[in-house]
This record gives structure tokens, sequence and C-alpha cells, in this order.
């Protein structure tokens, strides 16, 4: 490692936090637009998420080199740089966890929205049936006796 690769993992680490609020900002719409059923606007924001999504996963790609590395070794410009690094990255884990928090409510939401567009569609279904079972059968003619007994 060169005497500060270390500004490389601080810039890397500020970067990844960056995007994850970004992510959380997002994430915060993409439940506000499922509770309004406003689909179109939620596969829009869903596209621009799997951006920030490739970005993060490009970020991660440049910072498994740090990875292996005892960070009591590392090399840094300043304290306070260490510290700032430090501070961004416990950002990132509180961000991360909000983030998989959202999406779990985002999609209990998505399933009782689905759940109950099912069973409004069950309901239309069965009206369906009655009405054409209904219409099916014969009626008697209008103005007609029908004097034929069975049995």
């Amino acid at each position: 490692m060169s005497e500060f690769e270390t500004d490389l993992l601080g810039d890397l680490i500020r970067r990844k936090r960056s995007c994850l609020a970004q992510l959380r900002h997002m994430g915060t719409r993409q439940l506000e637009l499922v509770r309004a059923g406003n689909i179109n606007d939620l596969l829009e924001l869903l596209a621009a998420k799997q951006h920030v999504l490739i970005q993060v996963q490009q970020l991660e790609r440049q910072l498994d080199r740090f990875r292996g590395e005892d960070p009591q070794k590392r090399r840094w410009r300043t304290p306070e740089a260490r510290q700032a690094c430090a501070a961004d990255l416990a950002d990132c884990e509180r961000l991360l966890a909000q983030i998989m928090a959202q999406e779990k409510q985002s999609e209990q939401e998505l399933v009782l929205r689905r759940d109950e567009a099912a069973a409004r569609l069950s309901g239309v279904h069965s009206a369906g049936e009655a009405r054409s079972a209904y219409t099916a059968q014969p009626q008697p003619a209008a103005g007609r006796l029908n004097l034929v007994s069975e049995g």
C-alpha cells in the first residue's frame, strides 16, 4: 500500500455513504408511492434506484482491496481523516439498516395491496359468474302462460 492509500479508502467510503443516503431517500419515496398505489411513478423510481445500486456495487468492488488489511496498520494523513472515515463507515451501517427496514416495509405494503386487489378481482369474478348463470337460464316468454306440468 502506498503511503496514503487511505485517502482513496476515505473517498470510497464517503461516496458509498452518499449513495446509501440517496437510497434511503428513494426508499421513503418508494413507500409513499406504494401506499398511494402510484405504480407508474413507482416503476420509474425503481429504475432510478437500480442505477444507484449499481454505483454501490462498483464502490464495493473497489473497497475489496482494503478488506483483508489490518486497520491498525493503515497509515492516515491525519488522525482527523481516520476519524472522519470511521464516522462515514458508521453512517453507512446505519443507513444500510434503515434501507433494509424500508425495503421490508415496502414489500409488506405491496403484498397487502396485491392481496386486496386479488380479493376485489375474486369478488368481480364471482359476481360475473352469478350474472352469467342468471342470464343463461331460459326465461318464460312474456305474455304466455306455461301449463305444462312435469311429473
